[in-house]
């Protein structure tokens, strides 16, 4: 198992939509936010997302209380993944500053 999986874009933006506990709903809302419109989640995407995400356990179910609504959130170890997934990220974008800046000279 991959300690340090690459994600999707969309996987990540669900990831840090989770940042805080959101029901699917509010997940579509605040990565399409977050990602400036670039992230469009379809409910059927998001729920298979959502199942995949449990059965790996970066993310769980709240217990629901009163409301029809399914509410998640982050697990530590989705956490991890989400904050090692940031640092390769940077990592790309340093690499990619440097090589431009040297060709610019």
């Amino acid at each position: 198992m991959n300690d340090n999986p690459v994600l999707t874009e969309s996987t990540y933006y669900i990831l840090l939509s989770l940042h805080t506990p959101q029901h699917g709903y509010g997940i579509m809302q605040r990565a399409e936010a977050l990602s400036g419109g670039r992230v469009r989640l379809a409910a059927g995407t998001l729920y298979g997302a959502l199942t995949s995400l449990c059965d790996k356990g970066w993310i769980e179910p709240l217990p629901v209380v009163d409301s029809r609504k399914k509410e998640y959130q982050l697990t530590p170890k989705g956490l991890a993944v989400l904050k090692n997934e940031l640092n390769r990220l940077r990592q790309l974008v340093a690499n990619g500053e440097t090589v431009l800046k040297e060709e610019a000279i």
